[in-house]
């Protein structure tokens, strides 16, 4: 069996990278690592590896790298050449790719609110996943179309007790 790795980071594309910075520090409590930077193609070493990443097509973009609580990095991109373009539609669940991240809240309610009335979107009512349990789960999105789960406990707490969590 091979052991369990743990969760580095997550890169999230948005059309507004200042403004993601913020928001993404405002909002869900990231700290920022790095504020966004340029990165583009100039022959040096790191162009070298971000060109290799990103094809022949790349020519220049913008990246900054946030922090959770847990040490989680938010590494966010904003693509000048190719240009970011919003996804449409943005909840394409049913196509291979990561299509959310989730954050933890025990105030789900007060982080649903803060998104909704700082630009993002409630997309689902804000749902207990068992009548029993405490454990709530709400989908938004982000200002810029990207899927934000809201859980209000840990990943493990809330699943990992429950032998046939879907079954009444």
């Amino acid at each position: 069996m091979t052991a369990p790795k743990a969760f580095n980071h997550v890169g999230v594309t948005v059309t507004d990278i200042e403004a993601a910075t913020k928001w993404y520090e405002k909002v869900l409590g990231c700290h920022v690592i790095m504020p966004p930077i340029d990165a583009y193609e100039d022959g040096g070493h790191f162009s070298n590896i971000i060109c290799d990443i990103f094809g022949p097509g790349f020519k220049r973009m913008r990246m900054a790298h946030l922090g959770t609580a847990e040490g989680i990095g938010i590494e966010l991109f904003q693509f000048y050449r190719p240009k970011t373009t919003r996804r449409k539609p943005n909840f394409d669940y049913a196509r291979t790719g990561i299509f959310h991240l989730c954050v933890t809240d025990p105030d789900i309610e007060g982080l649903v609110k803060r998104i909704a009335k700082s630009g993002g979107k409630q997309r689902s009512k804000i749902w207990p996943l068992w009548p029993d349990k405490p454990y709530k789960v709400c989908y938004c999105e982000d200002p810029w179309g990207n899927i934000v789960e809201v859980s209000s406990h840990g990943y493990t707490q809330t699943w990992a007790n429950f032998a046939d969590p879907h079954r009444p």
